[in-house]
């Protein structure tokens, strides 16, 4: 049995506190940076436009992600306290937000770049979009935060930040599974199994949130109010990006040329 208790702040310079979580959240934009200028360099595309993309990509992350955590996990505190709402350093940031904000950041940059097919992006995105997930799960487990429910299972964790209970490390499930998501979508794209477009980025939606949707019912209710649901609120959320992602491979098809 694990116990787990580790300090979230990695590193104290006076008034500065850095954490393991920001180090991880932003680790993982710039390797999926740097996996997006290779893809790029590799298709012959100009990579001057990816600082700008991933300018639009990290300010839609972080705005969806906060309002999502604000309309669907605490209203009530933050309607109370809206200044509050601000403090992201606080915690409070939702994936399905994050991911409503990321197509919509990703929409108004193909508006602006004619010369980009935004299905084709889409499909590429994916790939280091996975392994961003598995960063930011990874900063959950260093938080304590996300616990899993009690276990009787030798692999439990005792999160002594929340109690002496042995838990599901749920943070890691969801972290290996987002791990072999994105390993599954860098082999086919390296096997060139990327013609038909829209198919990875279905791919993706379906492995990433299906995945979630199976791992929620070995987490601790998120929302104060839906202890006793049968379904959380994570899992509500989760199936209209499931359902988007059986619709694109469904419809994935060779562009003409």
């Amino acid at each position: 049995m694990i116990h787990w208790n580790a300090d979230p702040i990695l590193l104290q310079l006076g008034p500065l506190a850095i954490h393991w979580y920001g180090v991880l959240f932003a680790g993982g934009f710039l390797l999926g940076y740097q996996i997006m200028q290779w893809i790029y360099r590799r298709e012959g595309h100009p990579t001057e436009q990816l600082d700008k993309l991933l300018t639009f990509i990290f300010i839609g992350t972080v705005l969806g992600a906060r309002l999502a955590h604000v309309v669907f996990y605490e209203p009530a505190y933050y309607f109370n306290n809206p200044w509050e709402i601000l403090k992201i350093w606080k915690g409070g940031l939702a994936s399905h937000g994050g991911t409503l904000g990321v197509l919509l950041a990703i929409l108004i940059f193909v508006r602006q770049h004619s010369d980009v097919r935004l299905l084709w992006l889409l499909d590429r995105l994916a790939i280091p979009t996975a392994l961003t997930a598995c960063f930011i799960r990874l900063g959950n487990f260093m938080n304590s935060e996300i616990v899993g429910l009690p276990t009787d299972g030798s692999w439990g964790v005792v999160f002594e930040k929340v109690d002496m209970l042995p838990r599901h490390p749920v943070q890691l499930y969801e972290a290996g599974c987002y791990l072999l998501t994105f390993i599954l979508l860098l082999v086919l794209y390296r096997l060139n199994k990327m013609q038909r477009e829209g198919l990875a980025f279905g791919l993706f939606m379906t492995l990433i949130f299906g995945s979630r949707f199976l791992l929620e019912f070995f987490k601790t209710p998120q929302a104060a109010y839906e202890v006793g649901y049968s379904i959380s609120v994570g899992q509500w959320l989760s199936v209209p990006f499931i359902l988007l992602g059986i619709l694109m491979m469904l419809r994935a098809k060779t562009p003409r040329i």
